[in-house]
């Protein structure tokens, strides 16, 4: 069993793959997380999207923006697994596409991201560190992280 991804641009988009994207974003950030917020941010025609597909589905995403679109460096954020296939360990997959998508795409090494807390130790094994206080974002935890 693995996992393919591949990265798009926005306007590159099927109508289907847009759908599950935001439906799979509603799930885990809406439903999952029970956290009422704005997920259709005005970012996505900015950022490249990490697709992660298995058997036709997508189960895994991330969104990637080059340095001074979201943070000063360029970052990752909307990092998602379907709750069907954690077990896989496919985050770590979903991380490495994406520090070698702003890598390859952007020419960009140092990336800052606005974690959930609970993951930090997650973010930590892919070589970020934390660099700030943490803080509420949407009611939920978060703190900024950077890698070189």
């Amino acid at each position: 069993m693995t996992i393919q991804f591949k990265t798009k641009a926005f306007k590159e988009l099927s109508g289907e793959e847009l759908y599950q994207i935001l439906r799979l974003r509603s799930e885990v950030f809406v439903v999952e997380q029970n956290c009422v917020y704005q997920d259709i941010d005005g970012k996505d025609q900015k950022a490249l999207h990490v697709i992660g597909e298995f058997e036709d589905r997508i189960v895994a995403y991330a969104r990637i923006f080059k340095a001074g679109a979201y943070f000063e460096n360029a970052s990752i954020g909307r990092v998602i697994v379907d709750a069907n296939y954690r077990d896989k360990k496919w985050g770590h997959d979903l991380i490495k596409a994406s520090i070698l998508g702003i890598q390859h795409h952007f020419g960009e090494s140092q990336i800052t991201i606005s974690a959930q807390l609970y993951l930090q130790k997650f973010y930590e094994g892919h070589g970020f560190v934390v660099v700030g206080e943490t803080y509420l974002e949407d009611g939920i935890p978060h703190v900024e992280m950077a890698r070189d």
